[in-house]
C-alpha cells in the first residue's frame, strides 16, 4: 500500500514536472515566432508608408509613390532596401505616438541597377509627413551616400518633399547640412510665405513650376509630362555616365560606321552669312544614330548643350544655335555652357564644340548683369578642362566670343574649320564702318575685308586651325581624333582648388 502511495507520489510530482517543461517549451518556441510576426508587420506598415489613404491621394495627383519611383526605374528584382525600420526620433508635439511613427520613416533607401550597372538610390515618400526631412531621414541618405563612395556608385535621389520637418527643429536643419546634396526644390519659400514678406501675390506655378524653372531660373535641367516619363528619361541619361569620376566615359556596341560621311552637311549652312539654321540638325546627323540627349533645351536656346556617342563612346556637346539670338553668347548661355563643361571633365567624358558665334551679345542688361565675370565662367571651364576637346567652326567665330568657344588658344586638342568659316574680330560690314570710316567706296573696302578675313585661312596659316575639312567628313575625322585621344594624359601642378571667376 505504501509502494503504491508512493508510485502515486511520484506520478504526481512528474505529471508536475512534464507540465512544468511543457509550459517552458510553450514559452520559448513562443517567442521566436511573436519577434517573426513583429518584423512582418513592420516589413508590412513600411511597404504601406503613410498608408492606403494617402497613396490614393498620391496617385489623385497623378504621381507615383517613393516605391513606385523605384520599381520604375531600376531593372526588376534588383532594390535592396537599407533602413526599413528607421523611425524619427521626435517627442514633441505629439510625434512619440504610436500613429506618427512609420517604419522607414519619410525616404525610402537602398542599392539596385540600371541596366546592369549599380546605383544607390534614395526616394522621399510623401505620403509620410509630406516627405518631410528629419534626422532620421537624413541620416539614412548619408548612410547611402558614404556606401557609394565606398564602392565607387553614383547616387539617384528622387525628391518630393515639402522641406525640413517643423516638428524637430533644429535637427532637421542639420540634417540638411549633413547631406550636403544639391536637392533644389521648387522653390525656397512657398506663395504665403513671400506674401507676408514682400506683399506679392503669386501662384505655386509661376513662383517654382516646371516652366519658370527650365525657362527662367535654370534650376531645372528638364521638365516632363509625368513621373514614367521623367524615370524612364533618367534611365536613359544613367546609360551616358560613368559610376564615378575614376572610370572612364562608358563604351558601348554601335552598328554606326565611324567612317560614314553625311553628304548634306555640305550644303547645310546658308551662302548668306545672316541666314540662320539649326544646329541641332549637324549635331543630329554627326552621332551615333542621331541619338542626342539634350540638357536644359528650354533655358538658353542660344546654346545647344547634351550627350551623344561617337563610335559608341560617350561625348559632351556644346554648340552656338543660330536659330537664337544668331548664336550670340551672353550671361545664362554662359553659365549654362560652363556648367556642362565642368561636369563632363569631372566624368571624363569627352568634348565636341560646334561653333558659330557672332560675339557677345550686346547691350546695358549684360553689362550691368556682369557679362564679363559670367563670360570669363566659360573661357575657365574649356581650359581648365583636360578630357580629349575636339572644335569645329561651321561658320562665324569673332571676337572674343571665338576665343572662349574651346579655341586652340586654350588648348583645344585639334580645331577644324569648315570652308565656310570666318575667323576675325568682328563681322565685315561693322569693321569696315570702322575701318574705312568716310572712305569713298565703302562697298570696295567691305569687299577687300572679306577677301582678306571672311574665311578660314587667316587662321589656317597661322595654326589657330589644324585644318580645313568638308562639312561631310566630320564625324568620321572627329571619331578618328577621339580614338588616338583616348590615351590623353595631362599633368598639372597640385593646388587645393581652382579659382573659377563666380
Amino acid at each position: 500500500m505504501a509502494a503504491a502511495l508512493r508510485v502515486v507520489a511520484a506520478g504526481a510530482r512528474l505529471s508536475v514536472v512534464a507540465s512544468g517543461l511543457r509550459a517552458a517549451i510553450r514559452s520559448l518556441c513562443s517567442q521566436p515566432v511573436s519577434v517573426d510576426e513583429r518584423i512582418e508587420n513592420k516589413r508590412r506598415a513600411a511597404l504601406l508608408g503613410g498608408g492606403q489613404r494617402r497613396i490614393d491621394a498620391q496617385h489623385q495627383r497623378g504621381k507615383l509613390t517613393a516605391r513606385e519611383r523605384i520599381s520604375l526605374l531600376l531593372d526588376p528584382g534588383s532594390f535592396v532596401e537599407s533602413d526599413m525600420f528607421v523611425e524619427h526620433r521626435c517627442a514633441d508635439f505629439g510625434m512619440a505616438a504610436d500613429k506618427n511613427k512609420f517604419p522607414g520613416d519619410s525616404v525610402v533607401t537602398g542599392r539596385g541597377r540600371i541596366n546592369g550597372r549599380l546605383v544607390y538610390i534614395f526616394s522621399q515618400d510623401f505620403t509620410v509627413f509630406g516627405g518631410s526631412l528629419s534626422g532620421a531621414h537624413a541620416q539614412k541618405i548619408c548612410k547611402i551616400m558614404d556606401q557609394a563612395i565606398t564602392v565607387g556608385a553614383p547616387v539617384i535621389g528622387l525628391n518630393d518633399s515639402g522641406g525640413a520637418r517643423i516638428q524637430e527643429g533644429v535637427e532637421s536643419l542639420a540634417g540638411y547640412a549633413d547631406i550636403f546634396l544639391d536637392t533644389s526644390y521648387l522653390f525656397i519659400t512657398g506663395p504665403d510665405v513671400v506674401k507676408s514678406v514682400t506683399n506679392e501675390d503669386v501662384t505655386q506655378e509661376e513662383l517654382g513650376g516646371a516652366k519658370t524653372h527650365t525657362t527662367m531660373s535654370g534650376v531645372a535641367h528638364r521638365a516632363f509630362e509625368n513621373d514614367v516619363d521623367a524615370l524612364c528619361n533618367l534611365r536613359e541619361f544613367f546609360n551616358y555616365l560613368p559610376l564615378s569620376s575614376q572610370d572612364p566615359a562608358p563604351v558601348r556596341e554601335c552598328h554606326d560606321p565611324s567612317d560614314r560621311l553625311v553628304p548634306e552637311l555640305d550644303t547645310i549652312v546658308p551662302l548668306e552669312s545672316t541666314k540662320a539654321y539649326d544646329m541641332l540638325d549637324i549635331i543630329h546627323s554627326v552621332i551615333d544614330e542621331r541619338d542626342f540627349f539634350e540638357i536644359m533645351p528650354n533655358y538658353a536656346k542660344n546654346l545647344v548643350i547634351g550627350f551623344g556617342r561617337m563610335n559608341g563612346r560617350t561625348v559632351g556637346i556644346v554648340g552656338n544655335q543660330p536659330k537664337v539670338a544668331s548664336g550670340c553668347l551672353d550671361i545664362n548661355s554662359s553659365v549654362k555652357g560652363a556648367r556642362f563643361v565642368r561636369f563632363c571633365d569631372a566624368f571624363n567624358i569627352p568634348l565636341i564644340t560646334f561653333v558659330d558665334v557672332p560675339g557677345f551679345l550686346p547691350g546695358t542688361a549684360q553689362e550691368y548683369g556682369g557679362i564679363i565675370r559670367h563670360g570669363a565662367k566659360l573661357l575657365y571651364a574649356f581650359a581648365e578642362a583636360t578630357v580629349p576637346k575636339v572644335t569645329v567652326i561651321t561658320r562665324k567665330a569673332y571676337g572674343g566670343a571665338y576665343d572662349v568657344m574651346s579655341s586652340k588658344h586654350l588648348l583645344g586638342d585639334t580645331n577644324y574649320a569648315w570652308p565656310t568659316a570666318e575667323i576675325a574680330v568682328m563681322g565685315a560690314k561693322g569693321a569696315v564702318e570702322i575701318i574705312f570710316k568716310g572712305h569713298e567706296d565703302v562697298a570696295a573696302a567691305q569687299r577687300e575685308y572679306i577677301e582678306k578675313f571672311a574665311n578660314p585661312f587667316p587662321a589656317a596659316v597661322r595654326g589657330f586651325v589644324d585644318d580645313i575639312i568638308r562639312p561631310s567628313s566630320t564625324r568620321a575625322r572627329i571619331c578618328r581624333d577621339l580614338d588616338v585621344l583616348a590615351s590623353k594624359k595631362v599633368q598639372r601642378p597640385w593646388r587645393k582648388h581652382a579659382n573659377i571667376p563666380l
